[in-house]
């Protein structure tokens, strides 16, 4: 009798926790393929200390081949799922298509980058998804600091150490508060000719920074923010980005080689491709995080509106820690479809976050308990 054949598609928090749970529970009685664009798992929520040179990529990645024994891993992305008939197609690194079929679907595809309808940005900014990104922007900075000191033009000067990050939640916020150690530090082995420093703006339409977290959070963050020099600008974004700079939604326009955009993410078009009931853009599912309708399929992460069985009415948000746990969950009702344990619904209990504003300072409530800085 052959093994049941078990699909995980994308291999972020939730799927690679899905891949990892079902291999502890099925052990050698299916058979587990993931399908994910790289051959590793990414900490997303390092990749600021890997752009600002704390963390090298390495200490931010797991081998998805030396971790996950019992499963097999196919290169490539999805770009179509049939439902009915159990089979993925995906195209690999190469461009080549192929097809997997199935017996049990977990679509883990996760999130990618917001962008808006503003002109220019899709040519001048950079993104801050993955580790060629962060790997990118930690050259450019570098790049810019460098020219910088070596500029004649005070203007140009001046221009090439202005970086504009577009976004006050979790990233953007990390990203503006370490960019700007990062920066101050190349400064001090390299002077600026024209004695000027690096320049750091944080923007965001929000009334104030970390907009979805707690206040106190927001305030503490902010605080730190502006003592270290950064320009906080709440209620302000870009107009329009081009080669020279960016024009601000208040009618200013800055001069700058760096435009960092972290606006958010939305779910992986993927799950619109379905055909199903989305929530904003996220597929729908059960409190057991199956597809309505397809018993054998289910969905976890991002790409998933999960009920919130807390907050009824609501749904999770999109976050690691939720991801994280919606694996395990979707693994053991996986399991529990194949006559292996019993399904159970999702439910959770926040334990607070953790916003690293780089050095000795950060901003966090685990449990519910404010932390302002250092203990």
């Amino acid at each position: 009798m052959s093994r049941p054949r078990i699909l995980i598609v994308g291999a972020g928090f939730a799927g690679y926790r899905t891949a990892r749970t079902l291999s502890r529970l099925t052990r050698d009685r299916a058979e587990i393929t993931i399908l994910n664009p790289t051959d590793y798992f990414l900490y997303l929520p390092l990749l600021p200390q890997v752009a600002t040179g704390v963390l090298e990529p390495r200490r931010v990645t797991v081998s998805l081949t030396g971790t996950l024994r019992r499963a097999r891993l196919v290169l490539g992305e999805a770009d179509g799922v049939d439902l009915d008939a159990r089979t993925v197609h995906y195209r690999d690194p190469e461009g080549r298509g192929g097809t997997l079929p199935y017996d049990r679907l977990v679509l883990a595809v996760g999130s990618v980058n917001k962008l808006l309808p503003i002109p220019g940005v899709s040519e001048h900014a950079h993104g801050f998804r993955g580790l060629p990104e962060a790997l990118y922007l930690r050259d450019h900075v570098t790049r810019q600091m460098e020219m910088a000191a070596a500029a004649d033009d005070p203007g140009s000067c001046s221009a090439r150490c202005t970086f504009v990050v577009v976004g006050a939640g979790y990233t953007g916020t990390e990203v503006a508060a370490q960019g700007k150690l990062f920066t101050d530090a190349l400064v001090r082995k390299q002077p600026l000719r024209q004695g000027l420093r690096p320049r750091w703006l944080l923007l965001d339409i929000a009334p104030r920074v970390l907009p979805e977290m707690d206040e106190r959070l927001s305030r503490t963050a902010e605080r730190v923010l502006r003592r270290r020099g950064v320009d906080v600008r709440m209620g302000t974004s870009v107009k329009e980005a081009t080669h020279q700079g960016v024009l601000l939604t208040d009618g200013e326009f800055i001069d700058t080689h760096a435009l960092v955009w972290c606006v958010g993410v939305r779910p992986d078009p993927l799950v619109e491709s379905l055909g199903r009931p989305l929530e904003r853009g996220r597929l729908l599912v059960d409190p057991y995080l199956q597809v309505p309708g397809h018993p054998d399929a289910f969905a976890c992460g991002d790409a998933a509106a999960v009920p919130d069985l807390e907050k009824p009415g609501q749904y999770t948000p999109m976050t690691a820690q939720h991801a994280w746990r919606h694996g395990r969950t979707a693994a053991r009702n996986v399991a529990a479809s194949l006559g292996i344990g019993s399904r159970r619904a999702y439910r959770h209990r926040d334990v607070g976050f953790v916003v690293d504003l780089g050095g000795a300072q950060a901003a966090a409530d685990p449990f519910g308990v404010h932390l302002p800085g250092p203990l």
